[in-house]
């Protein structure tokens, strides 16, 4: 089986973006820049212990998204305790709403943002009286 086992998020502006998801979720970073040969900081996501995967935010090489074009890539999702409050945190770092947050009936609350490079991102809170 092929698992995912790494991510990378393309950035425009290195400090902007590590300050919005260390401010949001409380990512820590670590400057691989050496070996990768370019602006590179791996992402430490959460404790060994706990489900999910580490990444990397590296600048960006080509022209950013357009707004509202089609999703060309993988959409990564944050699994959260409190949904509104990590909305609220988003958007005061300069996130924006892609798609409001929805319920999956019986499962949890679901939505999509811009982060500050124009990436989209989603949050998931499991609730089992989602409606």
């Amino acid at each position: 089986m092929g698992r995912v086992v790494h991510f990378e998020v393309h950035v425009d502006d290195m400090e902007r973006a590590k300050s919005f998801y260390s401010e949001i979720f409380d990512w820590q970073f670590e400057d691989w820049s050496e070996y990768a040969g370019m602006p590179y900081f791996g992402v430490v996501t959460g404790g060994e212990d706990e489900p999910g995967i580490n990444g990397a935010l590296m600048q960006r090489k080509s022209a950013p998204p357009e707004l509202n074009q089609a999703l060309n890539g993988y959409a990564c999702t944050m699994g959260v305790e409190d949904y509104d409050t990590v909305e609220g945190k988003i958007l005061e770092h300069g996130g924006k709403v892609a798609l409001p947050k929805y319920a999956l009936s019986g499962m949890a609350w679901q939505g999509y943002y811009l982060d500050t490079e124009g990436n989209i991102f989603g949050v998931h809170q499991p609730d089992e009286n989602a409606k």
